[in-house]
């Protein structure tokens, strides 16, 4: 965990590496080392949230890389993994749920191409569920928007935990 004034301090390649933990878009992550000193947590979150809405389509796919399938736990010991596994502590072991979801990530996977990505912390295995059925009706142009938003607000929940801004559960 950081504080501003460690933030702010800092080595560039140590803090790119945490930032990429958050989310694996390298762009995203030079922004927020490279506009460094922030005067307080306001600016730097403002700030990672206008850099996160100019996600490119070739950024989200190689972020995508690094999120385990919905419904499935995170392999290894690192922040990433352990964010994961957190944010998807609401998924439910329910056999038909867990079913439903690997039947609705592998038509998804052949839908759009890619693996199906939401912020999953805070969210039952049922509403998860709903979402991924509702954005199976989207069209790619849609749904690459919705995936963008979606590792948008992935990034900066891991941001704030990073700066321990938040509650584990959040």
């Amino acid at each position: 965990m950081l504080d501003l004034d460690s933030f702010n301090a800092a080595p560039a390649s140590e803090l790119t590496q945490s930032l990429l933990a958050c989310a694996d878009v390298p762009t995203w992550a030079e922004t927020l080392v490279r506009q460094r000193p922030y005067r307080d947590i306001d600016t730097l979150l403002a700030t990672a949230d206008s850099a996160a809405r100019e996600f490119h389509t070739a950024e989200v796919d190689k972020a995508l890389a690094a999120h385990p399938r919905i419904g499935e736990r995170a392999e290894g010991t690192g922040t990433e993994a352990g964010w994961s596994r957190q944010e998807q502590s609401g998924v439910a072991d329910e056999e038909s749920t867990q079913q439903a979801l690997f039947r609705g990530n592998q038509a998804y996977e052949e839908r759009f191409g890619r693996v199906f990505l939401i912020c999953a912390s805070g969210l039952s295995g049922e509403q998860i569920l709903a979402a991924l059925r509702q954005r199976l009706e989207n069209d790619s142009e849609t749904e690459s928007a919705v995936v963008a938003t979606e590792l948008r607000k992935i990034a900066l929940l891991r941001l704030r935990r990073l700066l321990d801004l938040q509650e584990d559960n959040a």
